[in-house]
């Protein structure tokens, strides 16, 4: 029974689990059913929404104008207020038009392993070049090869913009798939072939073939030629042989490759053409004659417009927006062309570049000197022409000292012998060494040494990053670079460009001549680089702070201009010594000469040089001037002035004592030929006050006065122990009855003829040498005569209605105050102690004397109240004074003497050495010191 109970139940057991079994196959096979349905379903949805986006995107495309493949359409240029410039590609550029069978396999090669491989086996799109041109970019560099087939460059350069968008590459798909429809691959190679852009307006392979290589037959190029003209439509400019050399055997190189890798040459031909050098390739570059104004400028315009839109602006209907000053252009192509400042030097040239300094818009470009008859030749104003000498040193030196170390104006370096990390020497260009200067006057000056030990302490790195960022390119720099000994040469434009962000709060704008262009379809493109901030706005600052200092006393004071905020640098360079034995120049030989500076609103970069290296191709002085008074003459026709740059909050400028190190605040004292105005990062800005006293000379002594009625003469003598050949002494005499004199003389007596009968003469006798003034003995003698009962006076009122103490001297025994000069004066003390002492006797002189001291104690009542009341003195003078007149006072019973008694009596004289004299300066008594 047992038995066949589990026997059923396991029969039943196991027809469940078959049951369950089935149920899971089938319900599994319907998940994945359903699964797949849905997967299609979504590939279906989304290859309908591809097609539908496709056909959105492509329904605007442009026609398939053949006439646009055969005739160009010309260009406009507008300048800066939208007017009508010039018309690029009505007279064309001169144009060899080529069919396929002249073109030779060679070139074919080259340009189809370069641009296109698999041309011959796709229909306009090739998705196996789109994937394989993300590898070969991976594997050989960036650039190496493209993703565009050469129907769809045709297509691009023909019919649409370049704006890199997902609509206008629908657009060209679609183009370049109707394009493979209506013409054979030949055809649409050889409109390739005659539309690319090879630079120096130079559209087209046969034209560029004898430009480069002489060469009219294209069956003559060898392997190297057919792989630079392959590699170069890439970027024109920047692999144009004859500016960038090297850039153009790289670039010739990776053709070179290219082509071994799809077997159209072996490795070994490979390397044996990237033996050969590129200028032995070259001829002589060619000139072309002008029929397009402002071409210097035009030149610029053409080589930005080519370069970011990726465009022929020979043949695409386009409107140029640009930055152009018609006047500025023009005025800067006279000057240039006139022989005012120029000296008919042979292969002597010259270049500026003018640039709006708070936008970078290229205002005016001149391009070199008697360019009349040439057409885009070599543009000295945009090409690098030299090195940039000393005019280097804000940006390599002083710029990143201040950005990075946060130096000030009045940091202090060395100008001393001294050699670079290598032990070569360093020499200033004056040879001589001028000790602890100032950082603003080491860059004032251009000293050599100073710059070097500032670019040690900021660092290679720092100054290579800081420079960078202002356009300068630099793939290393070097501590020769801190004089201006740099591998590369520079532009115009480059200088003037990094010049800008200092007059920029620190903003740099890269020079630009083109804003905008304008598609034949409406499509507009923005070509206004965006404003970077490159530095602190303290650091732009101080540098233009600086930089005035060199146009006001430094290197560049021929480059200023009355009523402009200027700051600019100069620049001169030297052969190394080798080229100068070469042509048998002297190794102080001068071949470039700059000036660089800017205003709150312009900024100008000028060079002066040869063409070409010769015997002669040395600035005199004369010719190292040009580009400074080029400079001043440029900025003086565009600038009409305007506010000075302003200094950010970040930046604190203060009176400094000079020569001192650390830097110390000027006093009250220090004079202001030794006080400099200096620019301190804030929060960094010195507070110890220098220690400055007033300078004086000591006074002359023993000064007497006596009256001889016989000769009816005063005799005034004094000595003087510190006298020099250049002393000399002021006399001031002064009456009671209001006359006055000044004598000078370089003796030690004078005499006073026919003095006033009953008058009080009050002598002051001043020491001088130069610019010093000792403090001033003072005396005084009465005359007989005139009417008795006359009280005495020596009234010493400033002369110039003021009290003029001296800063920083106290009441103590050195100098009085107001009150007291008033109340002391000599009408009062005189008066008064008169008064007390005659009226109210020794009480009262003595009362008044001590308790007012200044008031009445000065005033020696009696006899000598008239004579000493006017001087005012310490408490214990005062007191002294009060006291002798009280006594006087009453043994004279308040009767005035008729003669003065001496001038050292008792009284105040002798408690106070110092008065306010009738001559409005510290007057100090003779004798007053007992």
């Amino acid at each position: 029974m047992s038995g066949e109970y589990r026997s059923r139940v396991e029969r039943k057991q196991a027809a469940k689990q078959t049951k369950q079994k089935k149920a899971k196959k089938k319900k599994g096979f319907s998940l994945f059913k359903k699964l797949v349905i849905a997967v299609l379903l979504l590939m279906v949805i989304g290859m309908a929404g591809g097609i539908a986006t496709f056909a959105y995107f492509i329904k605007d495309a442009p026609p398939l104008d053949e006439a646009k493949i055969k005739d160009p359409l010309s260009s406009i240029v507008y300048d800066m207020d939208g007017h009508k410039v010039a018309e690029l590609g009505l007279d064309g550029s001169k144009r060899t038009y080529i069919s396929y069978k002249d073109i030779p396999k060679v070139l074919e090669d080259a340009v189809l392993a370069t641009e296109d491989a698999r041309f011959y086996e796709h229909h306009g799109v090739d998705l196996i070049r789109l994937a394989g041109a993300v590898v070969a970019n991976i594997k050989d560099g960036f650039g190496s090869e493209g993703g565009s087939t050469i129907t769809q460059q045709v297509v691009k350069m023909t019919f649409l913009s370049p704006e890199k968008t997902l609509k206008r590459k629908a657009q060209e798909a679609w183009l370049a798939l109707r394009l493979e429809q209506k013409y054979s691959k030949h055809e649409i190679l050889e409109m390739y072939l005659n539309k690319i852009y090879y630079s120096d307006n130079i559209y087209g392979v046969a034209r560029a073939a004898e430009y480069y290589f002489g060469k009219t037959n294209l069956k003559d190029l060898t392997l190297p030629e057919a792989a630079l003209l392959a590699g170069m439509p890439q970027s024109p400019n920047n692999y144009n042989p004859y500016d960038h050399p090297e850039a153009a055997k790289k670039r010739r190189d990776v053709v070179l490759s290219l082509m071994a890798q799809h077997g159209f040459i072996t490795k070994e031909e490979a390397e044996k053409a990237k033996q050969v050098p590129i200028k032995s390739m070259l001829v002589e570059r060619k000139k072309h004659q002008n029929s397009i104004p402002y071409d210097a400028f035009i030149d610029e315009v053409i080589k930005e417009v080519t370069d970011q839109a990726n465009v022929n602006v020979f043949e695409d209907g386009l409107k140029i927006y640009t930055t152009l000053d018609q006047d500025a252009q023009q005025y800067v192509e006279d000057l240039l062309n006139s022989d005012t400042l120029f000296t008919d030097k042979k292969d002597l040239q010259s270049a500026i570049a003018l640039i709006d300094t708070k936008t970078g818009e290229i205002r005016a470009l001149g391009g070199g000197r008697h360019r009349e008859n040439v057409k885009f030749g070599f543009n000295y104003a945009i090409q690098p022409v030299g090195q940039p000498g000393s005019s280097i040193k804000p940006i390599l030196d002083y710029g990143p000292a201040i950005e990075y170390l946060k130096w000030s104006t009045a940091h202090q370096i060395v100008d001393e012998p001294y050699t670079y990390s290598n032990g070569k020497p360093i020499r200033n260009a004056d040879r001589r060494y001028l000790g602890p200067i100032t950082m603003r006057y080491a860059l004032a000056t251009s000293r050599n040494i100073p710059a070097l030990k500032t670019l040690q302490a900021v660092g290679k790195e720092r100054a290579k990053e800081f420079a960078n960022r202002l356009g300068m390119g630099f793939d290393q720099v070097e501590e020769a670079y801190a004089i201006g000994g740099i591998a590369n040469r520079v532009s115009p434009l480059q200088m003037a460009g990094a010049y800008s962000a200092f007059g920029n709060n620190g903003v740099y704008i890269k020079p630009h001549a083109v804003t905008k262009i304008v598609f034949p379809d409406g499509t507009e493109m923005d070509l206004k680089p965006k404003p970077k901030k490159v530095m602190k706005d303290y650091t732009a600052y101080m540098i233009t702070d600086m930089l005035k200092s060199v146009v006001q006393y430094g290197t560049g004071t021929a480059a200023n201009v009355p009523g402009l905020h200027i700051a600019g640098k100069t620049g001169t360079t030297n052969y190394p010594a080798e080229v100068a034995r070469q042509y048998g120049l002297s190794e102080r030989a001068v071949p470039d000469s700059w000036f660089v500076g800017y205003t709150p609103n312009y900024t100008a970069a000028v060079w002066t040089g040869f063409s070409k290296r010769s015997s002669t191709a040395d600035l005199s002085k004369w010719e190292q001037r040009i580009s400074k008074l080029l400079f001043k003459q440029v900025i003086s026709h565009v600038d009409d002035g305007g506010s000075d740059f302003k200094m950010p909050d970040s930046v604190v400028k203060l009176p400094i004592k000079k020569g001192t190190n650390p830097p110390k605040l000027a006093s009250k004292y220090t004079p202001e030929s030794e006080i400099m105005y200096e620019c301190f990062v804030r929060g960094t800005e010195p507070t110890e006050t220098a220690k400055d006293e007033p300078e004086t000379l000591p006074s002359v002594t023993d000064l007497q006065a006596s009256y001889d009625q016989g000769t009816n003469t005063i005799s005034v003598s004094w000595k003087y122990s510190d006298k020099h050949d250049n002393t000399i002494f002021e006399v001031h005499i002064k009456t009671d009855k209001g006359a006055g004199n000044v004598v000078t003389t370089k003796d030690e007596t004078i005499a006073i003829s026919n003095p006033t009968p009953g008058a009080v003469y009050t002598i002051a006798v001043y020491a001088k040498e130069d610019e010093l003034t000792s403090k001033p003995a003072l005396t005084s003698v009465r005359i007989p005569g005139g009417e008795e009962n006359e009280t005495p006076s020596i009234d010493q009122p400033n002369e110039n209605g003021n009290n003029q103490q001296q800063p920083g001297q106290n009441n103590n025994g050195t100098d009085e105050n107001q009150n007291n000069h008033n109340n002391g004066n000599v009408n009062n003390g005189g008066n008064n102690g008169s008064n007390n002492g005659g009226n109210n006797g020794g009480n009262n002189g003595g009362n008044n004397g001590g308790n007012n001291g200044g008031n009445n104690g000065g005033n020696n009542g009696g006899n000598n109240g008239g004579n000493n009341g006017d001087n005012n003195g310490d408490n214990n003078g005062h007191n002294n004074g009060g006291n002798n007149g009280g006594n006087n006072s009453g043994n004279n019973g308040g009767t005035a003497p008729t003669t003065p008694p001496p001038i050292n009596n008792n009284g105040a004289i002798n408690g106070n050495n110092q008065v306010k004299n009738a001559f409005g300066t510290n007057a100090q008594r003779s004798g007053a010191e007992n």
